[in-house]
């Protein structure tokens, strides 16, 4: 038996109500520009829309304009989405309050989650998002998952409750050796001074 290896997310596709209401959240509050849009091929009377988050994959949207938006929070039993998460820079990150406030969405304000920072809130259907900021760059021909695989291994070897910068920086430090070369014989931390 063998698995079947996934490459990354193709699309998601999430329940909405009516056409308007999908693009004024998607692309007019998070900026995702609509791409696509077609018939639900599987229920004619819905509408199958198509908004980039900014990495080329896709959310896409059934609408029915007989559907109208109820902002009660979605279902939270087991097997229901609990939230999703969309990545944003630092400098749109440190504009999201006041951008949420300007159009009256309540949010949670900004959480920190040890390596990365959260503010959440809910669309107009209720679904909770997270806009969610890394505080590190991954080196070189790494990616984030890299390095939080890393910075892991070295949180639970020092016996630290959760993840923190220490952990990152020195897991960034970790895969920078591993990858990079030197002519030095000694790679130690030093103080010239």
């Amino acid at each position: 038996m063998e698995k079947l290896q996934s490459q990354g997310v193709h699309h998601i596709t999430l329940n909405g109500a009516n056409r308007q209401t999908s693009i004024d959240f998607w692309e007019g509050v998070l900026g995702m520009p609509f791409v696509f849009e077609q018939p639900n091929l599987d229920k004619a009377s819905e509408s199958h829309l198509y908004f980039d988050p900014g990495d080329g994959r896709l959310i896409t949207i059934f609408t029915d304009e007989g559907r109208k938006p109820d902002p009660r929070r979605t279902p939270n039993e087991p097997g229901c989405v609990h939230h999703i998460a969309f990545s944003v820079s630092r400098v749109t990150f440190l504009q999201a309050v006041k951008r949420l406030d300007e159009r009256g969405i309540k949010h949670s304000g900004v959480k920190d989650r040890g390596f990365m920072d959260s503010i959440y809130f809910t669309d107009p259907l209720g679904l909770l998002i997270e806009l969610a900021s890394y505080r590190f760059e991954p080196p070189n021909g790494f990616t984030h998952a890299d390095v939080l695989f890393a910075a892991h291994n070295i949180r639970i070897a020092r016996g630290d409750y959760n993840i923190a910068e220490v952990h990152l920086a020195d897991a960034i430090e970790e895969l920078t050796k591993s990858r990079n070369k030197t002519l030095s014989a000694d790679r130690s931390p030093k103080n010239p001074y």
